[in-house]
């Protein structure tokens, strides 16, 4: 039996190692105009930010201290809550078991 190039998988197209007929005729301009486009969106999006920024109204010090006092006494609080419902729910489960673990 003899080898054929076309086995069971492959393609059915002709077999050729040309496929210059698939790309542009010069790469160079193409990418030169991709990477001056996609430079030049990386400035818009950098300005943006920038514009954004500005627009920003930032906390005074004294704003700034109170929003993070009352975010860690918030944190400790949902804390003990939660630590106080569990055990809350381990007293009522050992009530159900009759203790057992």
């Amino acid at each position: 039996m003899k080898s054929t190039p076309k086995g069971p998988g492959t393609p059915a197209r002709a077999a050729s190692t040309n496929r210059s007929g698939n790309r542009p005729a010069t790469g160079r301009p193409a990418a030169n105009a991709k990477r001056a486009k996609s430079t030049k969106a990386t400035q818009e999006f950098l300005r943006g930010i920038l514009s954004e920024m500005r627009r920003v109204t930032w906390p005074s010090r004294d704003e700034w201290v109170a929003a993070t006092i009352l975010t860690v006494v918030l944190v400790i609080g949902v804390g003990v809550f939660c630590y106080v419902v569990d055990l809350a729910f381990e007293w009522i489960f050992s009530l159900l078991t009759g203790g057992a673990r």
